[in-house]
């Protein structure tokens, strides 16, 4: 049997198309931002933090890791619900993203301050700055510099990882997807233009990484 390729409905369904890029691209970028703060919070406590506080973020490090994404979701969506915590189909995927990213972000930035000498965390000191200033400026910067494509890469996974929520019904890509084959029953041609474009978004998103790498540690990324 001969199968005809059309791709007829990308007219029609062309602004499907765009609103599930951009809440995408939404997604990412507010899970990129708050999920390496929230990564360099809990890097800052497993490794220089008070004795009390490493075995917190050390067990959720651990749940979070070792737990699959879609279950984290569905708990946040879905479980959280039990408590009184009810939230949209976007809150619970950007929330979702930002707790995933925090804890994967959490060890490779820890690698990074953890490969920083002793002997700058004294120079700090004899410089008369802060612990924080110290933290930032002496420790932290070139924690980055050292793990940033490492850093940029599970930038880029989590972007891809999003697609699942689209089982909570948040309008993303691969809701657009799943919505444009139900109604043309199109599933080459739909799922074939969500792969390029999912293709498109990660290679874009690893050169503006790239690029702000060079922005925010030029000497580094220059060798």
């Amino acid at each position: 049997m001969n199968y005809t390729f059309d791709f007829g409905w990308l007219i029609e369904y062309w602004p499907v198309l765009l609103k599930g890029i951009g809440i995408t691209v939404e997604l990412t970028l507010v899970g990129g931002v708050l999920g390496v703060a929230l990564g360099i919070a809990c890097a800052w406590a497993r490794a220089l933090g008070p004795g009390w506080l490493r075995p917190v973020v050390a067990a959720y490090v651990e749940l979070i890791r070792n737990t699959p994404f879609l279950i984290q979701l569905f708990f946040i969506f879905f479980g959280l619900p039990a408590l009184g915590l009810r939230m949209s189909e976007l809150q619970a995927a950007n929330l979702a993203m930002v707790v995933n990213l925090g804890a994967y972000g959490c060890e490779i930035i820890r690698a990074g301050i953890q490969a920083t000498p002793k002997g700058q965390f004294e120079a700090g000191a004899s410089l008369g700055m802060s612990r924080l200033q110290t933290f930032w400026y002496v420790v932290l910067i070139p924690a980055l510099q050292r793990i940033w494509p490492a850093l940029s890469s599970q930038i880029v996974i989590v972007m891809l990882g999003s697609a699942a929520v689209s089982q909570i019904a948040a309008e993303d890509l691969t809701f657009a997807a799943n919505f444009i084959q139900s109604r043309t029953f199109r599933a080459f041609e739909s799922y074939f233009v969500a792969t390029l474009i999912y293709l498109a978004l990660a290679i874009a998103l690893r050169q503006l990484l790239r690029g702000l790498g060079w922005t925010l540690f030029p000497k580094r990324t220059a060798r």
